[in-house]
C-alpha cells in the first residue's frame, strides 16, 4: 500500500523534480529527513528510475508520431521487441492483446526516417506483417504517474 507521504512526494517530483528536499519537505508539510529517506527508499525500490527533462520533440524537428502494429511469430516476441526498441527513434514497445502482437510508437523528423525504419523492421526475420499509423494531433501525451 503506497501511503499519503509517498504520494505527496511523488506528485511533487512530478510537478517538478528539480525541487530541493527542503522545498519538497515545505511542501509536502513533513521534515527534509523524512523527504531524503522517502525518495532514497522509492530510487531503491525502483519506483523512481531516474529524473528526465520533459523534451518537447516538435522543438527538436520530430514532428512525426507513428503507431506501429506488428503481427511477430509465435515464440519470437521478445527477441524481436528487443531488436527494435534498440531504435533510438522507438519510444516506446508494448506487448498488447487483440489481432496484433505489439505496438512501437516512434518520434520521426519525417516520412523518410519513418520509411527507413518501417522498412528495418520489415526486414526482421519474425516480423510477419505492420500497419503504420500517422498521428495526425496530439490531444495528451503525458509521461509522468500521478498517484492517488
Amino acid at each position: 500500500m503506497i501511503d499519503e507521504l509517498t504520494k505527496k512526494v511523488v506528485n511533487v517530483l512530478n510537478r517538478n523534480a528539480r525541487l530541493s528536499f527542503r522545498e519538497i519537505a515545505k511542501e509536502t508539510k513533513t521534515s527534509v529527513t523524512a523527504v531524503i529517506r522517502r525518495i532514497k527508499k522509492l530510487e531503491g525500490e525502483g519506483a523512481i528510475f531516474g529524473y528526465l527533462p520533459w523534451l518537447n520533440p516538435r522543438f527538436f524537428g520530430y514532428d512525426l508520431i507513428a503507431i506501429i502494429a506488428l503481427r511477430i511469430s509465435k515464440g519470437k516476441l521478445i527477441e524481436t521487441q528487443e531488436i527494435i526498441a534498440r531504435n533510438p527513434r522507438v519510444m516506446a514497445v508494448y506487448d498488447i492483446t487483440g489481432e496484433w502482437d505489439s505496438i512501437v510508437i516512434g518520434y520521426f523528423k519525417n516520412r523518410e526516417e519513418l520509411n527507413t525504419m518501417i522498412k528495418k523492421v520489415l526486414a526482421l526475420p519474425y516480423v510477419e506483417r505492420t500497419v503504420t499509423h500517422i498521428v495526425l494531433n496530439v490531444v495528451k501525451e503525458e509521461k509522468r504517474l500521478w498517484v492517488d
